[in-house]
């Protein structure tokens, strides 16, 4: 009896404990040490206290007072001040005591998001040493927000976050495009800057849209739905999920893509070409696969003894780029998304049998490197007993088809950065209600696939980002850069199409900018390395748009093309002075298009603001494009040195 009640009060003092440590009035960590607040705006801070507790916040003499709800947050609002500091921000509940972030300034919030070539870090850039070197700047602060993902919106970060001052030790692993902005931004406008990076490579931009705006999109509410079924069953939610897309890849032609006894072991694959997949597919010396965006079929046979045939165990086969569908002895035995994520499938006793056994994968990329691109020594079969067995390394394949003739197929919702509102609500909502100067926005490289839906989504984003922020919110945006083949000849290009979107629905939008990067990127590299042209780029939009200076802030854009004769005239603005073409007497990188979307390429000559396109056969409906590959050559600028946007027009 002793004993129990030892332990029993013991839990009492612990649960006390407890509470007494979850009641203690603090700040949210966007309001920690260092902090930015933004300025020439209310001031809207928060936190948790005790449910019910009375709260006082004070500012460099200003204060403000607040109520923690029944779950223990609070909220006060804090007039607007301008630029200054540093100063402390303290948090008062008089039952409680205190909090107090130290050296927190009065100036510019910028949020910095999308994917990958958002988050590279300055550790990666062109002339790192130089840079990092020479990165101190005390008025100028990081706040990187960790990768994490969740079904429903969050509060408060559950990876924690600081901020910190810029320096050699900060900057190293922060956003290079961010900082590199920020760093300019603050020379220029003699302003403190607050930089927030929040940002995850490979991510598609309906994991950064929330759910009611998703809502919606018609193309995205199934998915919503499902992702709320998710939260409440997940196991039920995904196989109902499976389902789905089972049924997608059926109705996606099955002798185009590949018929589903390509994954029986009756199936005689001999007729099949050998490989040995280690690298992405485009490396991999097959002529065939060199530019390859699509489906490919790999099936392969390993040999297992009855000893470990009778085990349970777990077929691992590194990452996959992007999608694929892994079956064991023609049964089904997973399917993965994330292109950088290795693939591990749990294999119950009997799945195989003593002997051969055939492992078929279908894998689909949609754009960028694709294939079972991990080394062979990720492929392999691991058994309960501890033994291992080589999968591989050399498979047959088969290309099934383009990924114009199947398109991708539904994400799930629940998929860490390629599922729905995801990042959002893990990533972006816990900053609600936080005073901005603007948004930098860099992403659409794993939205290539479908430019036009994208079209429709990228102005959802804007309008879901604002209505959380700032309703006139600025929207500056990094058109993406020049990645992939060259090409001889016009052709088709999905970047080509999704930069249109970009720059489409850019014009349309009265607070966003474009930053075109299209002669700044590498053609055999997605993460090119000079973002400090990136981040100053955005900077002169930022400059000329947000803060009134007198400046060119975009290479030119056309205003229109017209027949005149024989020719065609295309008019230009942002290009007061001329264009300059470099490196040439002409401009490369027009082509005339016939209603059939049949191209050609036609001579060109500037002249003044004008582009003259000589001998051009004009078929009676025909639009003009420029720039229009996924790697094209751009020789067009105006006199401040930025780059022409590539676009695709009417002719009049």
């Amino acid at each position: 009896m002793r004993e129990r009640m030892s332990r029993t009060t013991l839990l009492v003092l612990l649960a006390a404990s407890a509470h007494a440590g979850a009641s203690v009035v603090t700040l949210d960590s966007q309001f920690q040490d260092h902090a930015v607040l933004q300025r020439d705006r209310v001031i809207v801070v928060g936190g948790t206290a005790a449910p019910g507790a009375a709260i006082q916040v004070s500012l460099a003499g200003q204060q403000a007072a607040g109520k923690a709800d029944g779950a223990g947050r609070w909220q006060a609002t804090l007039p607007p001040r301008g630029a200054g500091g540093p100063y402390d921000l303290e948090v008062r509940d008089d039952a409680s005591g205190s909090a107090v972030a130290h050296d927190v300034l009065v100036g510019d919030v910028w949020l910095c998001s999308g994917q990958s070539n958002m988050e590279m870090q300055v550790r990666r850039v062109s002339n790192l040493e130089t840079e990092i070197g020479a990165s101190a700047n005390s008025r100028v602060r990081l706040l990187h927000v960790e990768r994490d993902s969740s079904i429903a919106p969050l509060t408060q970060f559950v990876p924690p976050v600081a901020w910190r001052v810029a320096g050699p030790g900060t900057v190293n692993d922060f956003s290079a495009a961010c900082f590199f902005f920020g760093r300019e931004i603050e020379h220029n406008e003699n302003v403190p800057v607050g930089l927030i990076d929040s940002s995850w490579g490979g991510s598609i931009i309906q994991a950064w849209i929330s759910a009611a705006s998703l809502r919606a999109h018609g193309g995205s509410r199934d998915g919503v739905d499902a992702l709320e079924a998710y939260a409440r069953n997940p196991a039920a939610a995904a196989a109902r999920w499976q389902e789905n897309t089972e049924q997608w890849w059926q109705a996606r032609n099955p002798a185009a893509i590949g018929p589903a006894s390509w994954s029986a072991v009756s199936f005689d694959d001999r007729a099949w070409p050998q490989m040995r997949p280690a690298g992405i597919w485009e490396n991999s010396g097959v002529e065939a696969l060199k530019n390859f965006d699509g489906i490919v079929w790999f099936r392969t046979v390993v040999d297992v003894s009855a000893t470990q045939a009778a085990e349970a165990g777990t077929l691992e086969l590194g990452p996959i780029d992007d999608i694929d569908t892994t079956w064991v002895n023609g049964v089904r035995v997973g399917s993965g998304e994330a292109w950088d994520q290795p693939r591990f499938y749990p294999l119950a006793a009997g799945t195989l049998h003593a002997g051969s056994n055939l492992i078929a994968v279908r894998v689909l990329d949609t754009g960028g490197g694709g294939g079972m691109w991990g080394p062979p020594e990720q492929k392999l079969l691991r058994f309960a007993d501890g033994s291992v067995v080589a999968v591989g390394p050399r498979w047959r394949y088969r290309i099934a088809g383009t990924l114009p003739q199947v398109g991708v197929p539904p994400h799930s919702p629940w998929t860490p950065a390629i599922g729905l509102t995801t990042l959002y609500n893990g990533m972006i909502h816990p900053l609600a209600g936080l005073g901005l100067r603007g948004v930098l926005w860099y992403q659409g490289e794993a939205n290539t696939a479908d430019a036009a839906e994208y079209a429709q989504l990228l102005p959802l984003f804007f309008r879901d980002w604002r209505r959380e922020f700032n309703a006139e919110l600025p929207m500056l945006v990094v058109q993406l850069a020049n990645f992939g083949p060259a090409r001889a000849a016009p052709a088709d290009s999905a970047w080509a199409a999704l930069r249109e979107s970009q720059r489409r629905v850019v014009d349309a939008d009265a607070h966003a900018g474009l930053a075109v990067t299209i002669d700044i990127g590498d053609r055999f590299d997605i993460h090119p390395t000079n973002k400090q042209e990136v981040g100053h780029r955005l900077a002169l939009l930022a400059r000329h748009r947000v803060y009134g200076e007198q400046l060119e802030d975009s290479g030119p854009e056309p205003t229109g093309a017209a027949r005149q004769a024989d020719r065609v005239i295309v008019e230009y603005t942002h290009a007061n002075g001329g264009l300059v073409v470099q490196g040439s007497n002409r401009p490369a990188g027009f082509e005339i298009c016939d209603g059939a979307d049949h191209c050609h390429f036609v001579d060109a000559m500037a002249a003044g603001t004008r582009i003259v396109l000589r001998g051009a056969q004009l078929p009676r409906r025909a639009h003009l494009r420029y720039a229009w590959s996924d790697s094209p050559v751009c020789n067009l600028y105006n006199t401040a040195g930025l780059p022409a946007v590539p676009f695709d027009i009417p002719i009049r």
